[in-house]
């Protein structure tokens, strides 16, 4: 059994699109070159695992994926809680969520000054993007990046437009899932991210990446740092002609 439609529905609707604890919304708006992006997730305050957090064996079943048994966060604060399950107890989550609830409850009723939105900051724009040789400092980049800002030349045949857009659709993939990878893990996708670089530079292109800390500002909550990953594929022919 999961989470079902209508839980979700009241989970969402209740948490008025924002993580339990940060307050950080969790629905990113789509840009030109890209659809919308989800950050939150569906937390279980019980594991129904037998070794998951906060796990209770004599907990029935059926009351595991209920709307009592859920918690709406971001994925870094749903990792904390899931990592430290002896501070993180069943009674302080169902707390949290409790004063979450509250306080959603009353901002709906106040007049947002300003539309949510990303800033960037001056200070933060990379000056020149660092070429990527390596799967590991592609990893560095896309850790925990709450979005991401890809861009490449224009393909030349079929094989550079299946090249390019799976490298491009790995790394959002891999990206959106690598906070719940472990150590040795990430050691494994990082050499397949080294090979799919070699690959790309046997077809004469270069990675090039950064990372960019940005504000999410306006909205009910107060600024928050918003982390993206930046890449870039170039091809050498175009390096050439900046030069």
């Amino acid at each position: 059994m999961s989470i079902s439609d209508k839980t979700r529905k009241i989970l969402w609707g209740r948490s008025g699109n924002r993580c339990s604890i940060c307050k950080l919304e969790l629905i990113i708006n789509e840009t030109e070159k890209d659809n919308s992006s989800i950050i939150g997730e569906e937390c279980h305050i019980i594991s129904g695992q037998k070794n998951g957090p906060r796990h209770d064996q004599n907990r029935p079943k059926d009351v595991i994926d209920t709307y009592d048994n859920f918690i709406l966060l971001c994925r870094i604060h749903h990792k904390m809680i899931d990592d430290q399950p002896e501070t993180f107890t069943e009674d302080i989550i169902k707390q949290i969520k409790v004063n979450h609830e509250l306080w959603v409850s009353k901002s709906l009723d106040q007049q947002e000054d300003k539309p949510p939105r990303i800033k960037r900051l001056k200070e933060n724009i990379p000056e020149k993007l660092p070429r990527i040789t390596s799967g590991k400092e592609i990893i560095n980049i896309l850790d925990r990046a709450m979005g991401y800002e890809f861009d490449h030349d224009e393909p030349k045949n079929e094989n550079e437009v299946e090249l390019i857009s799976g490298f491009l659709q790995y790394l959002h993939d891999f990206g959106d899932l690598l906070s719940d990878f472990e150590s040795g893990e990430r050691v494994r996708y990082g050499f397949e991210i080294t090979k799919m670089i070699k690959e790309l530079l046997d077809h004469e292109y270069y990675v090039f990446g950064a990372r960019e800390v940005r504000v999410l500002e306006g909205g009910k909550g107060a600024p928050s740092s918003f982390p993206i990953a930046i890449v870039y594929l170039r091809h050498k022919d175009n390096l050439l002609m900046m030069n």
